[in-house]
């Protein structure tokens, strides 16, 4: 690859205004990595750092007619995915991942699977879970927290929804977070010495800078050990922008 070029990452998210989660944080961990974020905004929120009010929607149709310029003028090495907003999103961005791997057979799909805010706020129109179905479909990683995981039928038991998949234990207890990598190949743990207070953004954070590792050329396990040494250090480095949840500093952390 020429070294002046950039590896481009295709990210599918929501808008958050108060700029702490969603595509600003897709945008900020992926630029971080030394890779350039290609963002298609899904849905506007109405949320702050703390709650999610309302989620509206894109057009599905806008959705694909962005993807499809960006893919005649430019290769996508990895695609992240975050909220879908609604299940026509989600199809129309499973159409965007198999119209990619026409021409990229190998392209690496992250996905975040965020069924609700950190306060268990919706933020998707209808059934979340449900329109989480094309994209497991289509999707390499994904990077549930245990509340998401469970909902997944994920228990390092049954069959896994996609070829690798990250658990992040940020919502247990104890004096360390211990996240797990399952796959075919086996499991595999990590673990960080738990941080004091909550943050806004932490998953779009993480599954964005692996995205980016991937894209970079990684592989699984280096992309999922880089990703979450960054992330670490983004939480260990969060700022204030109001009372509540603290922002990770992507930039520079």
């Amino acid at each position: 690859m020429n070294a002046a070029l950039r590896p481009c990452v295709l990210v599918c998210a929501g808008l958050d205004p108060s700029g702490g989660a969603g595509i600003q944080a897709d945008i900020e961990a992926i630029s971080a990595q030394g890779a350039h974020a290609l963002p298609l905004v899904t849905a506007l929120t109405v949320q702050d750092n703390n709650a999610v009010r309302e989620v509206v929607p894109v057009d599905a149709g806008l959705l694909l007619r962005q993807a499809v310029v960006l893919a005649d003028t430019m290769p996508i090495h990895a695609v992240k995915i975050g909220i879908p907003g609604s299940r026509d999103n989600a199809e129309a961005i499973a159409g965007i991942v198999r119209m990619l791997r026409v021409r990229r057979p190998d392209l690496p799909v992250v996905l975040d699977p965020v069924l609700a805010s950190g306060r268990g706020d919706s933020l998707a129109r209808g059934d979340a879970l449900a329109a989480l179905a094309p994209l497991l479909a289509v999707t390499t990683l994904v990077v549930p927290n245990l509340p998401e995981a469970a909902a997944l039928d994920i228990d390092g038991k049954t069959p896994l929804p996609c070829p690798h998949v990250l658990v992040t234990g940020g919502h247990a207890d104890g004096v360390d977070v211990l996240n797990r990598w399952l796959s075919a190949a086996g499991a595999r743990e990590w673990r960080w010495p738990r941080l004091r207070g909550e943050f806004h953004g932490s998953g779009c954070t993480l599954a964005s800078s692996i995205a980016a590792r991937l894209a970079l050329g990684d592989t699984m396990a280096q992309a999922l050990e880089l990703g979450q040494r960054y992330c670490d250090r983004t939480l260990a480095h969060a700022y204030a922008i109001a009372p509540g949840q603290r922002i990770p500093r992507r930039i520079h952390p």
